[in-house]
């Protein structure tokens, strides 16, 4: 009874329904298989596989790539950062030293509180004080050297202005751009220490080392009222920088034995004001410009005896921040000479680094850095890649970073830079109807690229992935050496060729 009763129970006949129609879909599918496979058989062997003329064959080579130094002491001078001192040379022992012109940026549309509610000082100056501060990122040298600084303005004469459109280099002599009528706005001797401060001071979480520069009063005094005659010159920098506050030179006057990177600088301006909602309260105000990447910075540098550095027969020298670099010459033409109509599908190049005898002895506050980035440039486009301000394209520029494991260099794969070579120097042949020889004899630098310093900026996407957005030469003090190549120890680049069996 009970199974006759399951049996009509309609669960139990949607169950066999059900069952029934799985194994005739099972029975379909694996009839169609079996099919497949037996209509196949005689092709399966051959799945996957390119027709014999089409098979790939895969070779590789060392070809013998020479090195060189490259005197490069005209760097632009361009930057977010800037330097300020002045020290020996440990390589050269020459000096170095540094200045910098600062412009300063105001926000969209920067507002004062209105001038009724502006408290005066007792001599009638809206302005109480008036400071600049560098803010410094590194030093080299020592923290408690003293130091001597000049603070000279910029001019806002339109012959000397110090316009966007300037090239500035590490060599341009800035105090061209510099108001000398009335002397220096502020003389200042200082540490990269602050020691008016306390060790509890410079400790705190919010402390940022600087050195502050009192300016006088009546500079202040001047931006402000300025701002109340007409609010429209500070609706931009452009404006601003015309019709305000052209900037300052900083000049390095005495001293030896500190270098400051500076990372940002600021004018603050100082004020006290009313404000309706606080009737009985006087307020502090803060006029605040900072110099920013989105006005002019630049650094200048005074260096010599840097020739009596290069054509060392065992190495050659990358030295920042104007300096050497390095050349390469890429043997193009060994690379294709009997691999004519092969690819080159991998070209990979290691740049050994020579450590310097003293190199664990050295003071480490007067330790020349190692460059942590290089740059390989044609030499033909090496000017106009800072200038346009370029990020490494993958075919004609390339960047890597140091390996302090392995002490090197490395560039895991030039390829496309050789076959851009090879196809420029074929198609100007074909066009100026030259042979080889001569092609090359007008294009001497047609196959040589320079590996310099940079210091690399880059932002990351919403996976993680990192793209550089811009690549600047790097200004600090680094100085290393790159093993030479020469035509009896040559640098060896590894050749990886591909070709078709048919071709």
């Amino acid at each position: 009874m009970l199974k006759n009763r399951n049996n009509n129970h309609p669960t139990a006949n949607a169950y066999q329904h059900h069952m029934k129609h799985i194994f005739r879909s099972w029975s379909a599918a694996i009839l169609a298989v079996a099919l497949i496979l037996i209509s196949c058989d005689e092709d399966t062997g051959t799945i996957g596989l390119f027709p014999e003329q089409d098979a790939v064959s895969s070779s590789s080579t060392n070809v013998n790539v020479l090195s060189n130094d490259l005197l490069n002491d005209v760097v632009l001078a361009g930057s977010s950062t800037c330097y300020l001192g002045r020290v020996i040379d440990p390589e050269t022992d020459e000096a170095i030293t540094a200045s910098f012109a600062a412009q300063f940026h105001t926000f969209e549309n920067f507002t004062f509180p209105n001038r009724a509610n502006i408290i005066p000082a007792a001599d009638g100056l809206l302005c109480d004080s008036v400071e600049l501060r560098l803010f410094i990122k590194n030093t080299f040298g020592d923290n408690n050297n003293p130091m001597k600084l000049e603070v000279w303005p910029l001019s806002m004469d339109n012959d000397k202005l110090l316009k966007e459109s300037e090239s500035l280099y590490t060599n341009t002599d800035l105090w061209q751009y510099a108001d000398t009528q009335g002397g220096p706005v502020a003389t200042k001797v200082f540490t990269a220490t602050d020691y008016i401060l306390s060790d509890g001071q410079r400790s705190s979480k919010g402390y940022s080392s600087n050195v502050r520069i009192m300016l006088p009063r009546e500079i202040g005094e001047e931006i402000m009222q300025a701002y109340y005659a007409n609010p429209k010159f500070f609706r931009d920098s452009y404006s601003f920088i015309r019709n305000v506050c052209p900037g300052f030179l900083f000049r390095t006057i005495g001293g030896t034995g500190t270098m400051l990177n500076v990372e940002v600088s600021t004018m603050n301006i100082n004020f006290r004001y009313t404000d309706p909602a606080y009737p009985d309260s006087t307020l502090l105000g803060l006029g605040r410009f900072a110099a920013t990447p989105e006005v002019i910075q630049s650094t200048q540098f005074e260096s010599s005896n840097l020739a009596g550095l290069m054509n060392n027969e065992e190495y050659t020298m990358l030295k920042t921040p104007a300096g050497i670099c390095t050349e390469l010459v890429l043997p193009i033409n060994d690379i294709y000479r009997g691999h004519e109509n092969d690819s080159i599908s991998r070209a990979s190049l290691t740049l050994l680094r020579l450590n310097n005898q003293d190199e664990d002895a050295q003071d480490d506050n007067y330790a020349l850095g190692i460059p942590g980035n290089l740059l390989l440039v044609r030499k033909q486009n090496l000017n106009s890649f800072f200038e346009n301000h370029q990020v490494a394209d993958l075919q004609q520029s390339f960047t890597t970073a140091y390996l302090p494991i392995y002490n090197c260099y490395d560039f895991s794969n030039l390829s496309r830079l050789i076959s851009y070579i090879q196809h420029e120097k074929m198609a100007g042949m074909k066009a100026q109807g030259m042979t080889e020889a001569q092609w090359e004899a007008a294009h001497p630098d047609w196959n040589r690229v320079v590996l310099v310093p940079v210091t690399v900026f880059s932002t990351n996407d919403a996976y993680g992935n990192s793209s550089p957005v811009s690549v600047t030469q790097d200004l600090s003090l680094c100085s290393t050496k790159l093993v030479r190549g020469t035509a009896a120890k040559p640098i060896k680049m590894q050749i990886f060729y591909s070709r078709f069996s048919g071709k």
